[in-house]
């Protein structure tokens, strides 16, 4: 008799393991701060910032007042400057002339390349700035402390910066000014603890391409002297300002002058009647913001 011989096939299924996709880069988004605006909307937007906007309160903050370096959480840990030996373009982001330094904790400047333009060193815990932070770097063209805890400016901190053009020292907590360079056309000191003895007579006079000041939210008693013809916005808001004279803006020995470049006044906020000065706005083609009964 034939046997039948029976053959079976085992058959294993082993499911095929799609490979893990590759990791995708989180991207940076980066804001071309390096080339000439006009001090238009963006620019006076970036540096006349409101209370609830210049604050480090997370979601409140916008993006055109806080660079959003960090790709995760993780990075808000890093440690102050001065107890790391990090090179300062690891700790910070070096771009094209520009150095954000950004929420990072630190407690005073970073040594920066010499060919720094642009400076932003916002929301951090700067106390003091040192006359030799800037020493060798004669290239800075804008500097923004906004944010910190500085006290403290040293005599001559900005005296070789011949080419600064904007400077913001705003919500730090500043009680006087310090001498400003030469070719200034935006400065922004606004929410400091800045009282007119702290700000020198002639502290404006000579800045002749100063276009935009920003002093509002300080302790002020009078509007600041010798402000410069080439004025455009003065912010002077929530201050402390009692008295103004026929020559705080005007020229009361010359009644047919006019102060043509003068846009904006804001002075909402002061324990000031306008109404009792009317000479001493009879140059201006427009009224300061206030109380006037």
């Amino acid at each position: 008799m034939e046997t039948l011989q029976t053959t079976f096939f085992l058959f294993v299924f082993v499911p095929l393991v799609n490979p893990a996709p590759p990791l995708q880069q989180e991207s940076l988004q980066f804001y071309e701060y390096d080339t000439d605006v006009s001090m238009g909307s963006l620019t006076q937007q970036d540096y006349e910032m409101q209370p609830k906007d210049i604050r480090k309160d997370g979601t409140n903050i916008s993006l055109d007042t806080s660079l959003m370096l960090q790709s995760d959480d993780s990075q808000l840990d890093v440690p102050p400057t001065k107890d790391t030996n990090l090179p300062t373009c690891l700790l910070c982001v070096c771009l094209s002339g520009s150095v954000y330094c950004e929420e990072i904790d630190i407690e005073a400047v970073p040594p920066l390349p010499k060919e720094t333009a642009y400076l932003y060193a916002r929301f951090n815990k700067i106390k003091r700035i040192a006359a030799s932070d800037f020493a060798d770097i004669t290239t800075l063209r804008r500097i923004d402390f906004s944010g910190n805890r500085i006290e403290e400016i040293e005599d001559g901190a900005f005296s070789k910066l011949l080419l600064l053009e904007e400077l913001s020292l705003a919500e730090n907590r500043l009680v006087k000014l310090p001498v400003l360079p030469p070719k200034l056309t935006t400065f922004n000191a606004n929410q400091n603890r800045i009282k007119s003895r702290g700000i020198k007579a002639n502290a404006f006079k000579k800045l002749t391409n100063l276009a935009y000041l920003y002093l509002g939210h300080n302790a002020l008693e009078s509007v600041p002297l010798n402000l410069p013809e080439s004025l455009r916005i003065l912010h002077l808001q929530y201050n402390n300002i009692t008295t103004i004279t026929d020559d705080t803006f005007c020229k009361s020995n010359n009644t047919r002058y006019i102060r043509t470049r003068m846009d904006e006044i804001r002075m909402e906020g002061n324990p000031i009647v306008l109404a009792k000065h009317v000479n001493a706005f009879s140059c201006l083609r427009m009224l300061p913001v206030g109380t006037y009964y």
